[in-house]
């Protein structure tokens, strides 16, 4: 099989470990890195024995597929040329910064016949993949915290951490919203740096997500309630631990719990995303996380952020 032409563009730090995935790949060639920067772009280009462009205009008709790391504000513009040009898409999330544009990418893609996959990366944990998904959830508990970082702050902490877990839980019920409740500050930008928002689905289940990128410590857990069971996903350290009812009782009328817990490998989510990308590309079949999948992700983001900022005029 033909070696799929690929480019990265944005060489910051996650586009270097794009870069990185598919020079190592059996079935890609990386020909190209892009990045305003040309020092950036030359020393990640020499490494992996690419050519080093601080515009990617050259590349629109000459490869097969592309990787997206830039700023959220220029995710559209590049995918739209990108996706204009035949090639096969992989955004960094948020996907847009609205959701008429993810409607128009969405729609792009369809017509063309691409692969447009965007990069929820927590979908790749592997204490993720292993939760069994078969039980709908009744209450959901996340917390998403972080010390400052000046890296991501183009974007609100909504959009920035939050999201991950709104993508993961939407997921996991698979039902309209029916209510969102929101607050949250800035602290030390001039966006919300700390969030709090509950979600309640139409067939019931809650969910209660916070995230900060204030905070003095690193967590990242999300708690699930469910009618026969109970899980806990530790997405830093890659734990599931899971807590259901047995068929024997611990006293007269009350059934025994029964405990597992699974502590996954160190593993490259990174890398299990791209292979995945270049597997629909080969194979026509879609992505875990298609840009549906985060347009609906991101529009809810956006009624949060919006509540948020209602909230804080009041």
């Amino acid at each position: 099989m033909q070696k799929l032409k690929c480019a990265v563009i944005g060489t910051g730090y996650l586009g270097k470990f794009h870069a990185e995935k598919y020079a190592n790949l059996p079935d890609c060639e990386l020909i190209a890195v892009v990045d305003i920067n040309a020092e950036t772009a030359q020393t990640i280009a020499e490494k992996h024995g690419a050519q080093a462009l601080t515009d990617y205009a050259p590349l629109l008709g000459n490869v097969d597929a592309v990787s997206i790391v830039v700023p959220t504000t220029l995710h559209y513009q590049v995918a739209k040329d990108f996706l204009n040009a035949g090639s096969h898409v992989l955004i960094e999330k948020p996907i847009t910064t609205t959701v008429e544009q993810a409607d128009e990418l969405i729609a792009m893609a369809k017509a063309k016949n691409l692969i447009l996959q965007v990069g929820h990366l927590e979908r790749f944990n592997p204490a993720v993949l292993a939760l069994d998904k078969d039980e709908k959830p009744l209450f959901i508990e996340s917390h998403r915290l972080s010390p400052f970082n000046p890296r991501a702050n183009d974007v609100s902490v909504v959009l920035d951490l939050m999201i991950h877990d709104i993508d993961i839980i939407l997921a996991l019920v698979d039902s309209d919203i029916e209510r969102i409740d929101a607050s949250g500050t800035a602290v030390l930008t001039k966006g919300t740096d700390i969030a709090n928002a509950r979600l309640t689905f139409k067939n019931g289940c809650v969910a209660n997500v916070t995230a900060s990128r204030i905070s003095m410590k690193l967590e990242r857990k999300m708690r699930l309630f469910r009618p026969s069971s109970y899980a806990s996903v530790d997405f830093q350290n890659r734990i599931l631990q899971k807590y259901r009812t047995g068929e024997k009782e611990m006293f007269p009328g009350v059934p025994e719990i029964i405990s597992e817990e699974a502590t996954f490998e160190t593993s490259d989510a990174l890398l299990a995303e791209i292979q995945q990308f270049v597997s629909c590309i080969q194979t026509g079949e879609q992505p875990l996380v298609t840009g549906e999948a985060a347009r609906l992700a991101l529009a809810t983001a956006i009624q949060i952020t919006q509540l948020i900022h209602t909230e804080t005029q009041l």
